[in-house]
């Protein structure tokens, strides 16, 4: 279960990580009784990211401007979801932002330690930058400095950075958490550290322990009544019916970010599926194999839909234990299609960008079945919008 980013800052402030003054917005005219002295940022109160680029969060300088931003970010659905609260949040001038989580590894069955210097809504386009290591003995600040010195810190930041990583591990246990991040970090020009940004999951099995996380989990479930699609496979939003390009990737802020570089290349985006990151938090949840799979099928019944962009980023899973997932759908759906006409089976045309290692098994692979696999998401969203100009509707 995600909690909300206010909720989720309101353990770090009990945990001594360091946030912003901040206020909680329940409708546009609180505004008028903001503590917080301007400038300040409002942020939508959403489970699903992606919401900076889709203008979920706004700057303001003053009570009218502010009243208007809340009254536009109430109204505004990100991938389908509808913010109840917003967060008011004062200014913080950052000049370097990294990348913290620790999560529960599925595979080892550990607790894990990521980082990056990096981070912000560019933490996923280099993941060649995230470092890691694993939790394998009882936890000392011996793994937290080891994740800074990875990261490539130096200096005050090397003690200062452990601290929060340690702060984070002692929330990870105490509240039995899947995954607890900040991301970014902000660190001012004096060397002050910050938690900008932070996301929580908590255990579903471990709910019931937590009073306080059992009653946001009954409010959770009274809101997720009315989601689109299955939370077990991903998070999926029509965006524009008349579309026809699919995007299905792992992350929502790359979700948003290739539906909008579509959009500025002329496509027309019709929808898009989030279907998570690589690793499994529990046994009841699907492999992340199991959701590409249920997920490509999805899409592919979408009538309107010509091209399917996959667009995947991380290590976890590695693009040639992928690739094969890919294969078995194109090779599904051409058997399905033997003996039949065109108007009874279509099959939308796949084209792949994945980052990561072993990049050429896995192209060749794709290149079998004739799935195009690219690095660079520019060559992916000119290939998807090639072929989604000259593609007719075959059903």
């Amino acid at each position: 279960m995600d909690v909300l980013e206010y909720q989720a800052k309101e353990w770090f402030r009990e945990m001594g990580i360091p946030v912003l003054p901040s206020q909680r917005i329940d409708r546009p005219g609180d505004i008028k009784r903001l503590k917080i002295p301007y400038p300040v940022v409002l942020k939508s109160q959403v489970r699903v990211g992606g919401r900076g680029r889709a203008g979920g969060v706004r700057f303001v300088t003053n009570t009218i401007d502010a009243i208007a931003a809340a009254q536009t970010i109430f109204h505004l659905s990100i991938l389908g979801e509808l913010p109840e609260v917003l967060l008011a949040e004062a200014k913080y001038d950052a000049d370097q932002e990294f990348y913290l989580a620790v999560v529960l590894d599925g595979a080892a069955h550990r607790p894990l330690l990521l980082g990056s210097p990096q981070g912000g809504i560019d933490v996923e386009s280099a993941p060649e930058l995230l470092q890691q290591v694993v939790v394998d003995q009882e936890f000392s600040p011996f793994y937290a400095r080891r994740l800074t010195i990875k990261m490539g810190l130096q200096g005050p930041l090397i003690q200062t950075v452990s601290g929060i990583i340690e702060k984070m591990y002692q929330l990870f246990v105490q509240k039995d958490l899947d995954l607890v991040e900040i991301n970014p970090l902000g660190v001012s020009s004096t060397g002050e550290l910050m938690a900008l940004d932070g996301k929580v999951t908590v255990n579903d099995r471990a709910i019931a322990r937590h009073p306080d996380v059992a009653a946001m989990a009954e409010k959770i479930v009274q809101r997720e009544k009315g989601r689109k699609y299955s939370l077990e496979l991903g998070t999926w939003d029509e965006v524009e019916p008349s579309g026809n390009i699919a995007v299905l990737g792992n992350g929502a802020g790359l979700v948003m970010a290739t539906m909008d570089l579509l959009t500025d290349a002329g496509s027309q985006p019709a929808s898009c599926l989030n279907i998570g990151h690589g690793r499994s938090w529990n046994s009841t949840t699907p492999s992340f194999s199991d959701r590409l799979q249920q997920g490509l099928e999805f899409l592919s019944e979408q009538k309107n839909i010509q091209v399917v962009l996959v667009n995947i980023l991380g290590t976890v899973p590695t693009p040639t234990e992928l690739a094969p997932v890919i294969v078995s759908f194109v090779q599904r759906r051409e058997r399905m299609g033997t003996g039949k006409s065109r108007n009874q089976t279509y099959s939308p045309r796949v084209i792949v960008r994945f980052a990561g290692a072993d990049f050429d098994s896995a192209k060749e692979q794709l290149a079998a079945v004739q799935v195009p696999l690219v690095e660079s998401l520019d060559q992916a969203i000119a290939q998807a919008s090639r072929l989604a100009k000259s593609s007719g509707r075959r059903r």
